[in-house]
């Protein structure tokens, strides 16, 4: 822990993002082992991962970013960061339309990679700002985002690579193309980081946005997938425990 709390910024949102894609990894890697996922196992997953990046959002990005006393970067950010995804998933559920088979996996694929751009851009720009000094955000809270996108990206990357199984490719080639989905947030990452510690004007807007991007997402996605169950109440429960897990690491630890 030591060893990662010494290193740069950029370094340490690589490191972070690597492990997000890691886990997009392991979860396309489900193909080898599994023609389907549990289902209430992976929903117990995703409603943690919505209270977590939920928590995240506000008090290691929307947080800090309101204290630069930039308000207007901070509302066009925040407003720009669920723009840009709502605008993504319109394009994307546009061409979904009436598709089959592998060509509905692959525009599946392309949304997710989208989608997983501005979570490698949240992860650098927490890293950078922690690095930077604020108050309000610290390299705990970094970590916690990076865990919170890492643990909802392992269903991610199995919502890929069994498609892409049962249309016919091989379990490798399902792999890799699932796994493939998540190599844009270490790229993402590395930006992000880098520019906030070189444009640091930017700085609450980046941060705003990645709150945008991260609260559409959970909205959009973790949460009503993770009340497609009759057990709603669980997942609920469920969601406040990643927010308490998140919120305590930040204020107590932080």
């Amino acid at each position: 822990m030591d060893f990662f709390l010494n290193l740069s910024a950029v370094n340490q949102a690589l490191i972070a993002t690597l492990f997000t894609f890691l886990m997009t990894s392991l979860g396309a890697a489900i193909v080898f082992f599994f023609k389907k996922v549990n289902k209430v196992l992976v929903q117990s997953l995703v409603s943690i991962s919505a209270g977590i990046m939920l928590a995240a959002s506000y008090f290691s990005l929307l947080a800090p970013a309101i204290e630069s006393n930039h308000l207007i970067l901070v509302i066009t950010g925040f407003l720009c960061g669920g723009l840009l995804l709502y605008v993504s998933d319109k394009i994307f559920t546009r061409l979904l339309k009436n598709k089959k088979g592998s060509r509905r996996t692959f525009l599946l694929m392309s949304s997710i990679t989208v989608h997983n751009i501005p979570e490698g851009l949240s992860i650098g720009v927490a890293f950078a700002s922690a690095a930077l000094g604020l108050d309000s955000i610290t390299v705990i809270g970094a970590i916690g985002i990076a865990l919170a996108i890492g643990i909802q990206n392992f269903p991610e990357g199995s919502a890929i690579s069994l498609p892409l199984r049962s249309n016919g490719l091989s379990r490798t080639k399902s792999f890799i193309l699932g796994s493939l989905s998540g190599i844009v947030e270490p790229i993402s990452g590395v930006l992000g980081a880098l520019l906030v510690l070189k444009i640091t004007m930017i700085m609450p807007f980046l941060l705003s946005f990645a709150a945008g991007a991260m609260i559409y997402v959970v909205v959009e996605e973790l949460i009503p997938d993770s009340q497609n169950t009759d057990k709603k109440g669980l997942m609920s429960l469920l969601c406040l425990l990643g927010f308490t897990i998140m919120m305590l690491l930040d204020v107590a630890l932080g």
